[in-house]
């Protein structure tokens, strides 16, 4: 088993038995685990950020209706099966944050976007795993406080690597039943 296998294991197991987990204790009773793309090596980055001159503070709005406050580090660019995209990287409390919107939202992928931490590399180069983007915990629960992805960060490119939409497929018993 590679460490991304591995990974998505563990995360498996913390929704569906963590006390701490995004999913209510009706869901974690019949959580069959998410949903994910096949491993993509192609959206496995390591990107030197074209860091903004004048870094200034964003202001992001939650699906709750508060505002959290981030610096916009800089901007990186790079291709998706031969399409050009480019997103921004921000600055939260704990590091690097990159919320993002890909063409599939909605339909394949969470509609308000996923989320990322990409690893500061220095010298303003860092390691940006797509494979490793993940749905907020809006996306499971509405008791969850999420920032919404910022217009700059909406592609238009398809982001297939990560994780997938969730929906009544990821819990067993539900009206359409589990996943074939």
């Amino acid at each position: 088993m590679d460490a991304l296998e591995h990974f998505r294991q563990e995360k498996d197991e913390f929704f569906r038995l963590d006390p701490q987990s995004p999913l209510t204790p009706e869901q974690q009773r019949s959580f069959t685990g998410l949903r994910y793309f096949p491993a993509n090596p192609a959206l496995d980055l390591v990107i030197t950020l074209d860091i903004f001159p004048e870094q200034k503070t964003l202001e992001m709005q939650t699906t709750t209706g508060d505002v959290r406050t981030y610096l916009r580090l800089g901007q990186f660019a790079f291709e998706v099966d031969g399409q050009a995209a480019s997103l921004t990287i921000y600055s939260a409390d704990y590091g690097a944050f990159l919320p993002f919107v890909d063409s599939l939202a909605g339909v394949e992928t969470y509609g308000a976007g996923r989320y990322l931490e990409p690893e500061d590399l220095g010298g303003g180069r860092f390691h940006v795993d797509f494979n490793l983007a993940y749905n907020p915990y809006c996306a499971y629960n509405a008791r969850w406080s999420c920032p919404i992805t910022p217009a700059e960060n909406r592609i238009a490119v398809p982001v297939r690597a990560g994780e997938r939409l969730f929906d009544a497929h990821d819990v067993a018993g539900s009206a359409s039943g589990p996943t074939p």
